[in-house]
């Protein structure tokens, strides 16, 4: 059962690879994804787009000693409807700077591009600036 707790695990997402400049992960299709008409739901693409991009950004942030990132902005473009199989969800970032960090995913499914998204990142210096509260875990 997937821990209530952790979005990712709720979602059923799996990561296969975090670094500061690569973030890989899978995720198999099952009814809970899907809307009305049947196919994946377009917030399932944008919490996957999301959730990549901020371990690929935490990851860069957390090498330079900051305390992680927060999302500020996700544009996520629905491509391809998807009804079953193994969506695979690949990010790289666009921009690294100081203040911010741009990162671009694309989910595929064999060898159709499903959707693609970017996301804007805040890099946070101090847990103050998310009313002090330090992430539950690490991106390692």
């Amino acid at each position: 059962m997937p821990d209530p707790h952790d979005f990712d695990s709720f979602l059923g997402l799996t990561v296969d690879h975090v670094s500061s400049d690569l973030v890989t992960a899978h995720l198999e299709i099952s009814p809970r994804h899907l809307q009305p008409y049947g196919v994946v739901h377009g917030g399932v693409y944008c919490a996957v787009v999301e959730s990549l991009a901020s371990m690929g950004g935490a990851s860069w942030a957390m090498e330079r000693e900051m305390v992680g990132v927060v999302g500020v902005h996700n544009a996520t473009d629905f491509l391809r409807s998807a009804r079953e199989g193994v969506m695979v969800g690949r990010a790289v970032p666009v921009h690294q700077g100081r203040t911010q960090q741009i990162w671009q995913v694309e989910i595929m499914l064999e060898d159709r591009l499903l959707a693609r998204g970017q996301v804007r990142l805040q890099n946070l210096r101090d847990a103050e600036a998310i009313g002090g509260i330090t992430p539950r875990t690490s991106v390692t």
